[in-house]
């Protein structure tokens, strides 16, 4: 419920965004997000990059968890699949392997934006959204925004240490 009442956050703060993008595994953060688009009259597009799991899966568990959660709202909002946006592209290494593809994610987050992304979350779904970028998919002119869920810590778990 966080992220539904996340998304009349921002747009009570006026920022106009045509895509968010973020980085998506049991589904919580993208229900939240999918739920508040549809509650609140968000025009733009919720993205979630999985981490770990299938496009089929994330889409089919996700719109069951906003549909009930829209519940604890007062009236029950029937989502489906279609209505979520997925993929499952960039997980394909395995859930916290990290890859060429994160490194250069979270060294470019870090030295442009000052910005500390973990190295199996925000990593793989920033990982995701640069290769979007460089390949096209977002039209010209679209203002995309990145969601940031956190996850910090794990840049200094041992397993990592040597890897960034």
């Amino acid at each position: 419920m966080g992220y539904t009442f996340a998304i009349e956050e921002l747009m009570k703060q006026g920022v106009h965004t045509d895509w968010i993008v973020f980085g998506t595994s049991s589904g919580g953060t993208h229900a939240g997000l999918v739920l508040g688009q549809r509650v609140f009259g968000f025009k733009g597009k919720v993205f979630g990059i999985s981490i770990d799991e299938s496009e089929e899966w994330l889409k089919a568990h996700v719109s069951a968890l906003a549909s009930d959660a829209s519940e604890r709202l007062g009236k029950r909002i029937n989502f489906r699949p279609d209505d979520v946006l997925a993929t499952d592209q960039y997980c394909q290494a395995g859930y916290g392997v990290l890859t060429d593809a994160e490194r250069e994610a979270l060294h470019l987050f870090a030295r442009t934006e000052g910005l500390l992304l973990d190295p199996v979350y925000t990593g793989r779904a920033a990982a995701g959204l640069i290769d979007l970028v460089r390949k096209g998919f977002f039209k010209k002119g679209e203002v995309v925004l990145f969601w940031h869920t956190g996850g910090q810590p794990a840049l200094f778990a041992d397993k990592y240490s040597n890897a960034i």
